[in-house]
């Protein structure tokens, strides 16, 4: 196992602390010490592979470890906060990041019987990977140095990778994801409804409804898919957006507070301090300052 990391290790040498595109569509990879601030973010669904390093993520109220090596399953859209930090022996935060495709996904479960896959999953953790699945992961990375190869292999390694997870203990949540007619199939459709209208007010029993659950259903298949309630997401995608609206669009405050669906900037500012750990004003001189300091490096 260790040559196949360390193999991993050296074809991530180029990447750098924002997420690098690898060639290979829907694989990326980043490292070093990422900021705080890009860690706070809608992130989008994928399988994630901690190869170095540690990243502790938090979405509403649980923080979980993701050690290296090992894998973890964000099944949708997600907006979580995180921090990563290096190894025990100094080096440096490493992973890479597969965006989850649903047309190989669902050509996959076609192809599978029924009762080879896990019925149920545990919460959401990282999960240990082995020397198989390792390899697949690195057969596909090998790719970005092969262009050419690109089109005819990476979509047999992606589909590699996505059985391996659905035989592990996160298998359940990409099952039920690639089921059409599945309540987490629907409650991942509300989401992506919810990442184009968390400014407008929402209806919980008209979204219920459209799912065709009873809202306690509704509301508890929404929590186990994204970690939070309806209300919870939508809060921290507002806070989101105007995080970004404040630091890096020049709006004041209660503009963006406005803008992103608030009506009181006091509340506003009350949600902002409690999940970023500081107000908006210090929040965003901070974002500024670090920033700066990272283009003046590049440049």
């Amino acid at each position: 196992m260790n040559k196949v990391l360390e193999e991993i290790i050296d074809l991530m040498k180029s990447a750098g602390t924002r997420p690098m595109e690898t060639g290979v569509p829907g694989l990326s990879m980043i490292k070093g010490d990422i900021p705080a601030h890009q860690l706070a973010a809608l992130y989008e669904p994928m399988i994630g592979f901690t190869v170095q390093g540690t990243k502790i993520l938090s979405i509403g109220e649980r923080s979980t470890t993701l050690e290296g090596p090992s894998y973890y399953v964000l099944p949708v859209h997600v907006p979580a906060t995180a921090s990563v930090h290096p190894d025990r022996d100094g080096r440096p935060y490493m992973s890479l990041g597969l965006a989850l495709n649903q047309n190989i996904l669902q050509r996959l479960l076609r192809d599978l019987p029924e009762n080879l896959i896990p019925t149920s999953s545990g919460q959401f953790a990282a999960c240990e990977i082995n020397i198989e699945f390792m390899e697949a992961w690195l057969r596909l990375l090998r790719l970005s140095n092969t262009s050419r190869d690109i089109p005819a292999l990476a979509p047999a390694y992606e589909r590699e990778i996505l059985y391996r997870v659905l035989m592990g203990p996160q298998g359940w949540y990409l099952r039920q994801l690639g089921l059409r007619e599945s309540n987490f199939s629907k409650i991942s459709q509300i989401v992506d409804w919810f990442r184009d209208n968390f400014m407008r007010p929402i209806d919980i029993g008209e979204m219920a409804s459209k799912s065709g659950m009873a809202v306690n259903t509704f509301h508890r298949q929404f929590k186990r898919a994204t970690g939070l309630s309806p209300i919870q997401f939508q809060k921290q995608l507002r806070l989101l957006e105007a995080r970004n609206l404040i630091a890096f669009e020049g709006y004041a405050v209660a503009s963006a507070a406005y803008q992103v669906g608030y009506q009181s900037p006091s509340q506003f500012n009350r949600e902002y301090s409690r999940f970023f750990g500081s107000s908006p004003a210090r929040d965003t001189e901070k974002l500024r300052r670090i920033e700066s300091a990272r283009d003046a490096r590049l440049n």
